[in-house]
C-alpha cells in the first residue's frame, strides 16, 4: 500500500483506500495498470478529472502526468471538464440510430433545450453523443453517469428518466 500524500486536499483518504485496493491487484512494479481504476475513483468522488487530479494520480502511481492525461482523454468515460450532475450518454452508432437513437436524440435535445455534447444552464444535465455501449439489441440505449444503462428508450421512458433525475437533483 502507498501512503496518502500529506499535502493532498484533492482526494479523500477513502478514495486512496479504494485506489490501494486496485493497486493490490497488480504486481508492485506495474502500478500504472491501475490508472483507469484510479481515475474512475477520482471522478466518482469529484465528478470530473481536472489537470490537478491527473497530476495527483500520476504522482501516486509513479507515472508521468502526460501518460495519465492520455488515458483520461482517450476514454470517453472520463470527464476532463466539469459536466452537469447527470451525464446522459446516448449511443448514436448505426444499430442504435436505426432503432430509434436519432429520434431519442431529437427528443432529448428538444426537452433539455441543448444540443448534443452540451450542459443545461442549470447544470443538471449534460447530453453526450456516445459510441457503442454494447447493447445493440436493446437500442436505443442511454448511459447515466457511466454507471446505469437504460434500454429501449421511447420518448415516454426518456421523459420519465428526466423527471426522476430532475427530482434527484433537488
Amino acid at each position: 500500500m502507498s501512503a496518502v500524500p500529506q499535502s493532498s486536499l484533492l482526494l479523500s483518504a477513502g478514495a486512496y483506500r479504494k485506489i490501494d485496493r486496485e493497486l493490490a491487484k497488480f504486481p508492485v512494479d506495474q502500478r500504472r495498470s491501475a490508472v483507469i481504476a484510479a481515475l474512475a475513483v477520482a471522478q466518482d468522488e469529484l465528478g470530473w478529472v481536472s489537470q490537478e487530479i491527473i497530476e495527483e494520480v500520476a504522482a501516486y502511481l509513479g507515472m508521468p502526468p502526460i501518460a495519465v492525461y492520455e488515458v483520461a482523454t482517450f476514454y470517453s468515460m472520463f470527464n476532463v471538464k466539469p459536466l452537469g450532475k447527470f451525464k446522459l450518454t446516448l449511443c448514436t452508432n448505426l444499430p442504435c440510430a436505426l432503432s430509434g437513437a436519432t429520434r431519442a436524440a431529437k427528443h432529448l435535445t428538444h426537452r433539455l433545450g441543448i444540443p448534443l455534447n452540451e450542459t443545461t444552464a442549470d447544470g443538471v444535465f449534460t447530453l453526450k453523443e456516445g459510441e457503442c455501449l454494447g447493447a445493440c439489441g436493446d437500442a436505443p440505449v442511454l448511459l447515466v453517469n457511466n454507471k446505469r444503462m437504460e434500454s429501449f428508450m421511447s420518448n415516454e421512458k426518456l421523459d420519465a428518466l428526466l423527471a426522476e433525475l430532475q427530482d434527484a437533483a433537488r
